[in-house]
């Protein structure tokens, strides 16, 4: 888990240029950016919302005001991408899916993720993260500059609801 010092200080080094650094950062946040993704749209357009969301984060670096929020800001990133890009994905990434397609959930899966997709977006976007990425409650708080204590509360409200949705006793 990479602790706020480091992230500032691989902002830092690549806003300087450092191309390992923003591999680091990459590492570091394509799990979150495919949560945010996944939580806004159908699953087989996340990775171009991930690397688009790096794409215009490198363009961009110098618009972040400061450092330690690059994580919220990188997710905004995404979240606007996410919800742009799947109200008019184009023709070709159509096909793309079509050709390239990952194997299907299973129709559990594909309820449950239907199910959190009807959450609002706080508990959405954090379940995500916390069920399909596997990110612990302090690794989300660090990507999203959030308290550990409020992430902690709003997973808890989140899968209260998410097992209400699918009619699981809590």
């Amino acid at each position: 888990m990479a602790h706020t010092d480091d992230i500032t200080d691989a902002v830092r080094r690549a806003r300087e240029g450092d191309a390992s650094a923003w591999t680091w950062l990459h590492r570091e946040y394509r799990g979150t950016l495919h949560a945010v993704a996944i939580s806004h749209g159908p699953r087989q357009g996340a990775d171009d919302v991930v690397q688009e969301t790096f794409a215009r984060a490198m363009e961009r670096l110098s618009e972040l005001r400061r450092d330690d929020a690059f994580g919220p800001w990188l997710c905004a990133i995404a979240r606007h991408l996410a919800t742009d890009g799947y109200r008019r994905r184009s023709r070709l990434a159509a096909l793309r899916d079509v050709f390239f397609a990952r194997p299907r959930p299973t129709a559990e899966a594909a309820e449950a993720l239907d199910a959190l997709r009807q959450l609002p977006e706080t508990y959405r976007e954090l379940l995500a993260m916390k069920l399909v990425e596997q990110m612990t409650g302090p690794e989300i708080a660090t990507r999203l500059g959030r308290s550990p204590a409020g992430v902690r509360v709003s997973l808890h409200r989140g899968m209260k609801l998410l097992r209400e949705r699918l009619g699981e006793d809590a």
